[in-house]
C-alpha cells in the first residue's frame, strides 16, 4: 500500500470503520490507551485524562442538490466527481466539516481532524475551551442536553489553524503510523 492507495481508502470508509481509523491514528500518534468506557475513546495516563478523537473528510460542497429530477445525478457524481480538497485551497472553497455530538462533559481533552486531499491536519483542545471562539453550539439536537457541535469551513478555519493546531501529517507519514 502507499500512501495514495491509503487516502483513497480512508475516504471510502463508512462513519464506524473511519472513527476507529482515527481512534489509532491518535492513540499511536500522542501514545495513548483504549478508553475502559463508552463515554469517551482513549485515556492518557500521563495525565489522567480522557480523551475523544472526532475526524472529518475534507469535500467540497456539492453543486446539485438532490432533488426528485437530479437524484440519480447526485448518485452518479458521488462516485464519478473529484470532490477532494487540497489543504492549500481551503480558502477559496467552499466545504463544511461538522465535529458533532461532543459532549464536554465526557472529556477532557478533544483531538479532532482533518482529512485533506494532500496532508490530515490534526487539532488538540482541551473540553473547557470549547466555545464561542470556536463557534461551538450547544445544540444539535431537539432534547439533545449536553451535547453540541462546531463548524470548520473557510471562514472558521484560521481559527483552529492559529490556535489548536497539533500535527500535520502527510498519508506517508500517516501509513507508517498505522503500519504494525
Amino acid at each position: 500500500m502507499d500512501g495514495r492507495t491509503l487516502r483513497d481508502g480512508i475516504f471510502g470508509l463508512n462513519t464506524r470503520r473511519f472513527g476507529d481509523v482515527t481512534d489509532i491514528l491518535v492513540r499511536r500518534l500522542v501514545g495513548l490507551r483504549q478508553a475502559e468506557g463508552l463515554s469517551h475513546d482513549l485515556f492518557d495516563d500521563t495525565q489522567s485524562k480522557r480523551v475523544e478523537v472526532k475526524f472529518s473528510r475534507v469535500l467540497k460542497k456539492s453543486r446539485v442538490p438532490v432533488t426528485d429530477q437530479t437524484v440519480l445525478e447526485c448518485i452518479e457524481g458521488a462516485t464519478s466527481e473529484h470532490r477532494m480538497v487540497n489543504s492549500r485551497d481551503w480558502q477559496r472553497t467552499e466545504f463544511d466539516c461538522n465535529i458533532q455530538q461532543i459532549k464536554r462533559d465526557e472529556f477532557d481533552v478533544l483531538y479532532y481532524g482533518l482529512f485533506f486531499a494532500d496532508t490530515v491536519l490534526i487539532f488538540r483542545i482541551a473540553s473547557h475551551e470549547i466555545g464561542p471562539d470556536i463557534q461551538y453550539s450547544d445544540w444539535q439536537h431537539r432534547g439533545n442536553v449536553g451535547e453540541g457541535q462546531f463548524h470548520i469551513n473557510r471562514r472558521t478555519m484560521q481559527t483552529h489553524l492559529d490556535r489548536h493546531l497539533h500535527t500535520q501529517l502527510s498519508y506517508d507519514e500517516l501509513l507508517a503510523l498505522l503500519s504494525p
